[in-house]
């Protein structure tokens, strides 16, 4: 049965009329469901009516033209009127709905794990995963940037809290990798408003419950990859999510710590504490603590003790200046031809600084600190390569000082902890990242009058050296007020140059007049000179101090929420660290190599925060 659009328009006088169509293309199956649904455009009180008189699987075309049509009052309706998601959702049917999204880089990585996909797929063995509907619609919506529909869909979702942790860290990927500023900040948006809706959900249910709230924080999540709203906050970096304080007061990050509250931070550091605690470690089956709270003996209060991250972290610290005390010593005092014990004991440290980075690479973060310990390890490898060639001893002992330095800026990393401290750390890493996009545009000012000056003042200069240091290092200091000499006539002195630059510890002459003076323009120079130092180091430098005092206030104004974001990341690296300090940790390494390869036991529960 075909229907024109003037019959359809007919319809509208009568809502007799109305009923006679509904109840004729009821016998005829969806074609005619989906010819109405288009042709009535938005016309919710027909879309009424004709979702009462058939059955889900008859308006499964209708609701993919509605997500198709971007139509989110019609798909509300058609839920509401008894259409399965389960039902109607097929992997054929999120496969159309995925090619009809524009072509992006993440369609191209979907593509490809589709390919891989279907090849799994064809192996003898079947595999079950777990379908959730809401999930799968929620998140082809977030990637189509479509705000009502993926609202639609996150109601229905079954773990709202998570599924906005997701879409927020999907949303913050998506507008990194496009290439529309508009749609990137679409999506920023977007992914603000999903931190907002988890954020709402969290407070509301921490209202009611403040136990149950915290639970619901740890449990794992089966449709969202088996993690928890915890780790995806992280993850999403959703500062103002961990920020608040039903996340940081509750038992998520303080009580599972298992240490008296009359404990102060030298008793814990200098190892003297009072070993008291009402938490029991043997039940963690929410995560990472327990509600169960009851005395514990003596042997149990010590390990609960040293298992906390707080006094990891304490241990930490001081074998971490234990180890730059030892690797000073070996380099300023007993870096002998022959290795002596106290550089193979450094050996032996470094060894185990480098397992622990192994262990714990795959929960690796990109961040500054990550970056040096990799560097630290890397430089130190070179280092030792070339120490132990007789040829290479003292270029390896440089390698090894210049290691000591980047060992030394990861012990900023301490201070973090620090509610005073820890956010200027923050601003330390912002300004050095502002730096280094702002020498790209001091370079060109650099070098554009070093070689100028350069040029007018050497003729025909060939020695690298020489080259770099009069076109680069000296207008580079320069700026910091070291005015050159050799742009003034007046205190030039013939012996303090090469003529022909034959001899590499002296510059180069400029070129001479019949009065053996150099031949340049001093005028020249001396304009150049002052056009330099004006934009460089009046307009530039103040633009820094500009960009450095934004970076500040910004940071300033959030300090509180960034701290706390700081320590629940610092909580959660040592949660999961090994009790015993470097160098010592090397058993904690053979104990969980010998349990998890020989023994064939699963690890600890609690070896992991937050999964």
């Amino acid at each position: 049965l075909q229907f024109n659009t003037d019959t359809v328009y007919s319809l509208e006088a009568s809502y007799t009329g109305d009923k006679t169509f509904i109840k004729s293309a009821q016998h005829f199956g969806s074609s005619d469901i989906l010819f109405y649904v288009r042709h009535l455009g938005n016309t919710l009180f027909f879309a009424n009516s004709c979702t009462l008189y058939f059955q889900s699987e008859q308006l499964h075309k209708a609701m993919f033209t509605a997500l198709v049509g971007n139509k989110p009052d019609f798909v509300s309706l058609l839920l509401e009127n008894g259409v399965s998601l389960r039902d109607f959702l097929q992997k054929e049917t999120l496969c159309d709905l995925y090619k009809l999204l524009p072509n992006c880089l993440f369609l191209r990585r979907l593509a490809k794990r589709a390919s891989t996909s279907q090849n799994l797929s064809r192996s003898p063995f079947k595999m079950h995963p777990r379908t959730n509907p809401e999930r799968d619609l929620f998140l082809w919506a977030i990637i189509h940037n479509n705000k009502e529909l993926a609202e639609i869909f996150w109601e229905e979702c079954q773990d709202c809290m998570a599924a906005a942790l997701a879409a927020s860290k999907i949303l913050k990927k998506l507008a990194e990798e496009g290439h529309d500023a508009d749609e990137g900040e679409e999506m920023i948006k977007l992914a603000k408003h999903y931190e907002k809706r988890a954020m709402d959900v969290f407070s509301e249910c921490y209202s009611c419950d403040e136990e149950r709230a915290q639970k619901l924080l740890v449990r794992v999540s089966p449709f969202w990859g088996r993690t928890t709203c915890l780790r995806m906050a992280l993850e999403a970096d959703t500062q103002k999510f961990v920020a608040q304080s039903g996340v940081q007061v509750g038992h998520c990050v303080n009580s599972y710590v298992q240490i008296s509250r009359t404990n102060s931070n030298s008793g814990l550091l200098f190892l003297c504490p009072r070993c008291w605690t009402m938490e029991t470690p043997a039940d963690f089956g929410c995560g990472f603590f327990s509600m169960q709270a009851k005395p514990l003996n003596g042997w149990m209060r010590l390990v609960s003790l040293y298992s906390s991250p707080q006094v990891k972290f304490y241990m930490n610290i001081v074998s971490y200046f234990g180890f730059l005390a030892l690797f000073a010593v070996v380099l300023i005092v007993d870096f002998q031809p022959a290795p002596s014990g106290s550089e193979i004991l450094l050996y032996i440290w470094i060894f185990s600084l480098v397992c622990e980075e192994i262990r714990q690479a795959k929960m690796y973060i990109n961040d500054l600190w990550n970056i040096l310990d990799v560097l630290s390890i890397v430089l130190f490898i070179i280092g030792l390569g070339f120490r132990l060639d007789d040829t290479l001893f003292y270029a390896g002992k440089i390698v090894l000082c210049i290691d000591f330095m980047v060992f030394c800026l990861r012990l900023m990393a301490i201070f973090t902890i620090s509610r005073t401290l820890g956010p200027k750390i923050i601003i330390v890493k912002r300004m050095m990242l502002d730096m280094f996009f702002f020498m790209f545009l001091l370079s060109i000012w650099v070098v554009a009058y070093g070689v100028a000056k350069q040029g007018i003042l050497i003729h025909n200069e060939d020695r690298l050296g020489w080259i770099l240091r009069g076109a680069v290092y000296e207008p580079y200091l320069t700026i910091f007020g070291d005015v050159p000499k050799n742009i003034d006539n007046t205190e030039f002195d013939i012996s303090a140059c090469s003529m022909n630059g034959s001899d590499p510890l002296k510059p180069k002459c400029p070129v001479l007049n019949e009065d053996e003076m150099p031949a340049f323009p001093e005028w020249l120079t001396i304009i150049m000179l002052c056009v330099y130092l004006l934009f460089a180091n009046i307009l530039l430098l103040n633009l820094l101090i500009a960009i450095f005092n934004f970076t500040f206030q910004e940071v300033q104004d959030n300090t509180d929420r960034i701290w706390k974001f700081q320590r629940y990341e610092l909580i959660k690296e040592y949660h999961s660290r090994p009790a015993a300090p470097p160098p010592f940790i090397l058993l904690s390494h053979l104990y969980m190599f010998l349990r998890s390869v020989l023994l064939r036991r699963p690890a600890s529960p609690i070896t992991h925060f937050s999964e």
